[in-house]
């Protein structure tokens, strides 16, 4: 019996290690792939290759369409980081330290973006500022302000569940020990509270930025002239061209994304955010 029961864990050890093991090739063999496809020699993306070569990535480079694209969605992902970060932050700072009437529906709502689907809540948003400019004769539609207002919307409730969940995760006890030591509140707050939830602040806002600078959806409705992002860019090279200049530019995009992983968890360990 003891013998069955040894056995039985160990299949069902070894099978909860392939699945993360399938898992993990779900996630890697994508993006492997991709950046693989972006040093083909070949015009026409075919397999094997005929050889390999950098000149994707110079030709990537000097389209004016992929460089403002790469910089406009740094930029607007900056704006974007910031803004969730300061509301966010305060947010979830009131969320998890009151109890009021209406606080889950408050939750809910900030949370929102994260439930409905990133298409349904661009054309939403769109056909509101369309109103709004009707109704009051400003333009936001289309604009770089409404870019990162849409932007903002999808990053807060990544900082508000992130601070959240290192504000449910400190002890408490150790903010009212100060207190009852005879700390003032911003004291508490500068000294224990902010340290304890520094890594939910930079989870929240590396999330934010991430969010932002990958978004498509949302971006789809709000580009304008002079404001167009890497991914409409993207979609919009697509719609005449498909050759390894694409890999190239997604390989940069994936190359900057985890550059910023890296090195953010390296100062401030993101997992402990979690």
């Amino acid at each position: 019996m003891t013998f069955l029961t040894r056995s039985g864990d160990k299949i069902f050890h070894i099978a909860i290690i392939g699945l993360a093991a399938l898992a993990f090739l779900e996630l890697i063999v994508p993006l492997a792939s991709v950046i693989w496809v972006s040093f083909f020699e070949n015009k026409i993306i075919n397999f094997p290759p005929k050889g390999y070569t950098l000149d994707w990535y110079a030709n990537a480079w000097n389209m004016p369409r992929f460089r403002e694209g790469f910089l406009m969605s740094l930029k607007v992902g900056f704006v974007a980081t910031m803004v969730s970060m300061l509301v966010g932050v305060p947010a979830a700072i009131f969320l998890a330290r009151t109890q009021f009437w209406g606080r889950e529906m408050i939750q809910t709502i900030l949370l929102g973006p994260l439930i409905v689907p990133g298409i349904v809540a661009g054309s939403a948003l769109f056909m509101f500022l369309i109103g709004f400019e009707v109704a009051t004769g400003v333009q936001i539609a289309q604009t770089f302000a409404g870019l990162c207002l849409a932007h903002s919307l999808i990053a807060l409730p990544w900082t508000i569940r992130l601070v959240t969940a290192s504000l449910v995760g400190m002890d408490r006890q150790v903010e009212e020990a100060a207190l009852t030591l005879g700390a003032r509140p911003f004291t508490v707050f500068r000294r224990i509270t902010l340290p304890a939830i520094r890594p939910g602040i930079f989870a929240g806002g590396l999330f934010a930025f991430v969010i932002s600078f990958v978004d498509l959806e949302k971006s789809l409705f709000l580009v304008g002239p002079g404001s167009t992002t890497l991914p409409i860019a993207i979609i919009n090279y697509l719609e005449w061209s498909i050759d390894p200049t694409i890999a190239a530019v997604a390989t940069v995009q994936i190359a900057a994304i985890t550059l910023v992983m890296v090195v953010t968890d390296r100062f401030f360990k993101l997992t402990r955010a979690f």
